[in-house]
């Protein structure tokens, strides 16, 4: 999955590198603050970095879900630059023994919320049609129950991490916009957070998220 990033930001810079004539007839397009809905397809599993010793296919799969803001702005006739944010939630779970340490490497989980901040970059590859590139921190809330074997207890694990992706935006008349996009989150950094509001230190981890989202929306 990592290859396809990579892919797609390569894709992108090219085509910035030669984008066509025709862009120049809509240099307003993709420009201005914007909000949408999206929704979309979520994995949370173990990394394959050297540091996980936990199998990747223990994995928390469900459907992602939330709402983005974004400010676009056009640098010539077809480049376009822009900062965005995005909060959104996840079905996603792992509903085995909360006594399993291998269960996502943390006992039994669910997502929780997740908050992004970061840019993008694109090119008009038509009149009404973005490719862009994506990338920024991302904070990813895992709601953890865990048992010593007599007592359950709940608790949140806080991640932070980084977030790349590419994807294609399609004007569809007015100030109306769709995408679809594939982001790739890789999470670094943990802290247990307890019910009484304690936390500990971040320690490492190694997570990462695959998502295929599809997103509409409006600019003002």
């Amino acid at each position: 999955m990592r290859t396809l990033v990579l892919t797609a930001l390569a894709a992108t810079a090219t085509a910035a590198l030669a984008a066509p004539a025709f862009a120049q007839d809509a240099p307003t397009t993709f420009t201005g603050p914007r909000a949408g809905v999206v929704l979309g397809y979520d994995q949370i599993q173990p990394g394959r970095g050297p540091d996980s010793d936990i199998g990747s296919d223990h994995r928390a799969q469900g459907l992602t879900y939330g709402g983005d803001l974004g400010y676009d702005a056009a640098i010539g006739n077809s480049l376009v630059i822009g900062a965005e944010g995005e909060v959104t939630g996840s079905t996603g779970k792992v509903s085995n023994s909360p006594t399993n340490a291998a269960a996502l490497g943390y006992g039994r989980v669910k997502a929780g919320r997740d908050l992004y901040i970061g840019g993008r970059v694109g090119v008009r590859a038509a009149p009404s049609t973005l490719i862009y590139a994506k990338g920024g921190y991302t904070n990813q809330r895992l709601d953890l129950t865990a048992s010593d074997g007599t007592t359950e207890t709940g608790a949140h694990y806080n991640l932070d991490g980084y977030r790349v992706g590419a994807g294609v935006e399609q004007a569809i008349g007015g100030k109306a916009y769709a995408k679809i996009e594939y982001r790739y989150s890789n999470y670094g950094d943990a802290r247990l957070e307890y019910p009484n509001g304690a936390n500990t230190n971040n320690f490492d981890v190694d997570t990462d998220r695959h998502q295929i989202v599809a997103g509409v929306g409006v600019r003002f």
